[in-house]
């Protein structure tokens, strides 16, 4: 029996450095064994390489940067419903969810869905609330401090020891030595994503990824744990490999059942030599890496699109432990004309 096509349309296509999830995720919906897809590429810049991948995205449309404001926003999607009637849309980037979940409502009368966080679950997990969201849940979770200006720096000796974590509200996390280094990375990060900064306890030990999927009832659709293998000058796991925690699995369960977490997420931890687990930030979408949990048996990209379209789905119980991804780069070569289409006319 033929399956049905769903039109998706999927933000983060940038696969540099520090890479959007999209591509990854474009690649699991593919994969997917209980509908087939149109992938409607929506992109920021006219040099995302997810544009340009035309056996994985259909057609490619801009849309503007967030900053534009919810109207301009919805203005756009408008025409491109108008155009592809979508069916569904999966965003990918944390600076995006906030007028993506304002606009939900408004979309879902138009026949788009969405799966997403709740505005109250996707501000109480906010990096500048995890000391207080660590409290109300019994999630261990590094100290830290929300910073505004500089002439507080030095007020910070008194509070935390060196090595610091100078992280941006949205991206970008730093380690700092001394007050010279927090001082440069405050204007660096606050330069290109605002205030506040936020200073996190630095915790010496190995780091791990959870992603997953929560139902919005507080039960667990999907998770996978790995640990990193390899890591970027960024902090981005350029490899990494699935395992067996069973204390990782049982956090995420609290998590999910604590929250009713709804959506896709992933959860940074780190665990000490002492094998303590911290919480150190929950991102509320899903992973660059998140095709490593569709190749060890959980497309969980799928399984949410099935929920926003309000399909039962069965919850994932097993998946391969010890398989690893490892990511690599390559060179496409494309025609000048079609960067200017998306350049000069936001379509291709």
């Amino acid at each position: 029996m033929k399956k049905r096509t769903i039109n998706i349309g999927v933000t983060g296509l940038n696969a540099i450095d520090s890479p959007g999830p999209g591509v990854s995720v474009i690649r699991a919906l593919r994969e997917a064994a209980t509908f087939d897809v149109k992938i409607i590429g929506l992109s920021y810049e006219s040099l995302e390489p997810g544009i340009y991948m035309h056996n994985i995205v259909d057609r490619t449309y801009s849309i503007p940067y967030p900053s534009a404001g919810i109207d301009t926003l919805l203005a756009r999607l408008e025409y491109i419903h108008e155009k592809e009637k979508l069916d569904v849309i999966i965003p990918n980037f944390d600076a995006e969810l906030f007028p993506f979940i304002k606009l939900e409502p408004r979309l879902k009368t138009m026949g788009i869905h969405m799966f997403l966080p709740t505005l109250n679950q996707f501000e109480e997990r906010e990096k500048v609330n995890l000391n207080e969201f660590g409290k109300k849940y019994g999630i261990s979770v590094p100290k830290s401090k929300v910073i505004y200006d500089l002439n507080t720096v030095h007020s910070l000796l008194s509070e935390f020891n060196f090595p610091m974590l100078v992280k941006g509200k949205f991206y970008d996390a730093s380690i700092a030595y001394s007050i010279e280094q927090i001082k440069s990375y405050f204007n660096k990060i606050s330069a290109k994503w605002g205030l506040p900064i936020i200073i996190q306890e630095f915790i010496h030990g190995t780091e791990f990824n959870v992603t997953g999927l929560g139902d919005g009832n507080g039960n667990t659709i999907g998770a996978v744990p790995m640990r990193k293998q390899y890591i970027t000058d960024k902090g981005k796991a350029w490899g990494g490999i699935t395992i067996s925690d069973q204390k990782m699995l049982e956090m995420t369960r609290t998590f999910l059942r604590n929250t009713k977490w709804r959506g896709g997420f992933e959860l940074e931890l780190m665990k000490n030599k002492d094998g303590e687990l911290y919480l150190l930030e929950i991102n509320p979408r899903l992973p660059a890496w998140i095709y490593l949990a569709v190749g060890v048996g959980q497309n969980i990209p799928e399984a949410l699109v099935n929920l926003a379209l309000g399909e039962k789905v069965e919850p994932f119980t097993t998946y391969d432990v010890g398989k690893m991804f490892i990511r690599y780069s390559w060179d496409m070569i494309v025609d000048r004309e079609e960067f200017e289409q998306i350049s000069m006319h936001g379509e291709l």
